[in-house]
């Protein structure tokens, strides 16, 4: 149901959850089957919320965290205890060092970006579409877990989830959408490799490769993900959402 990141692992951290899930084992049906995550896509309510609670079970935590995202780059830090499940509205980044919650990103096709630092122990999720590495939320999600926490970006880990791939990451209009250094990334004509402009702004960030992992699934080629690409190209851009999760365990 769900993929980790080795590199995540190997921290030997034992208040660190986190996971990949696809859309499998899940509640729904239609073209929301069946582990979809979001409200706002058109599945019923309730299932979401039982899909939710099965994310929390197999991850181990109480309380989730998610944003109503809007494809920008405010990143919101919560520093508070939370108590219940909790939408926060206009937001596409989340840091906590709060434990015993999971920080949720919804996603078909964007990336999820999570960070760890287990010096601090904060960790931080980032939904990261095309229009995320164009404004470089990297950057301003690092920015928020060094002024609100003190991290050193020398510290920390990063993870990628499965997203679209440069073999599906196509860009007719690329022109106006992308910057043009972004130009280095293209493979075939229009097709841009989105991890290695992610791994980029990350090492940039201070990051060393060896402390970047990378999923390296497209989920537009892969059935078992959702993906809002491969279900416009099958004639409804109906579908649900992935998610990733990234969380402390309370000690």
């Amino acid at each position: 149901m769900f993929q980790q990141a080795e590199l995540f692992l190997d921290t030997g951290c034992s208040s660190l959850i986190h996971g990949f899930f696809n859309r499998r084992n899940g509640l729904g049906s239609g073209p929301f089957s069946s582990l979809n995550v979001s409200y706002g896509v058109g599945d019923n309510d309730s299932i979401v919320v039982g899909n939710r609670e099965i994310v929390k079970k197999n991850l181990g935590i109480k309380n989730l965290v998610s944003a109503k995202q809007v494809h920008g780059s405010r990143i919101v830090v919560v520093d508070r205890v939370i108590r219940e499940d909790t939408e926060l509205d206009g937001y596409d980044g989340l840091v906590t060092n709060q434990p015993g919650l999971g920080l949720m990103i919804q996603q078909a096709d964007c990336q999820a970006v999570l960070l760890f630092d287990p010096v601090r122990n904060v960790v931080s999720a980032l939904h990261n579409g095309w229009r995320g590495s164009v404004s470089n939320i990297i950057s301003k999600g690092f920015g928020r877990m060094v002024s609100a926490f003190g991290c050193n970006p020398g510290d920390m880990v990063a993870a990628i989830s499965p997203s679209l791939g440069p073999c599906c990451g196509e860009f007719v209009n690329f022109k106006k959408e992308l910057p043009t250094h972004f130009s280095r990334y293209m493979g075939k004509p229009n097709h841009f490799d989105f991890w290695r402009i992610s791994e980029r702004q990350l090492m940039d960030c201070g990051l060393q490769r060896n402390r970047i992992w990378i999923s390296n699934i497209c989920t537009c080629c892969h059935d078992d993900y959702f993906s809002y690409r491969q279900a416009t190209k099958a004639g409804s851009p109906d579908t649900g959402r992935n998610c990733s999760v990234i969380g402390l365990l309370k000690p």
